[in-house]
């Protein structure tokens, strides 16, 4: 029987594709390799930003590194290429980093770089909300 699919956020496998250059390596994402094949994607990467890059949040629906620069573009894009991935594999299910300006699922923070939190999506997950299940590794 074949496994089922999981788009999950690179930077939970492992893989060094957070802002700062540093991985995350979530364990309870990584135990579900028994049952889903389990499929890396960074949403900014894709979308052409290097790895390590200025930390960025959304502020009045668009991207802003914290120099005040504009990176919406880079976003949208690396959204666009996870959307073509997803509708590739049409995955059972996408896990997504918390808070992260591409793949907050419930949360992001608040635009001001001040640490605040406060309920949204970030922008691949808002692109992908609805056509496929999505959660975040805090949900496992």
């Amino acid at each position: 029987m074949a496994k089922k699919i999981a788009l999950v956020s690179s930077c939970l496998l492992g893989l060094p594709t957070r802002y700062d250059g540093k991985a995350l390596f979530h364990k309870k994402v990584l135990a579900l390799k028994e049952e889903y094949l389990l499929i890396p994607v960074c949403p900014e990467q894709l979308g052409g930003l290097s790895t390590p890059r200025e930390p960025a949040e959304i502020r009045d629906g668009k991207v802003f590194d914290c120099n005040g620069k504009d990176v919406t573009d880079f976003f949208l894009k690396g959204a666009e290429a996870v959307i073509k991935i997803a509708d590739l594999l049409q995955p059972d299910l996408v896990i997504f980093k918390e808070r992260s300006p591409s793949c907050g699922v419930n949360q992001i923070c608040d635009g001001s770089f001040s640490g605040k939190k406060i309920p949204g999506e970030g922008i691949t997950t808002q692109f992908l909300r609805g056509r496929f299940p999505i959660i975040s590794e805090e949900e496992l």
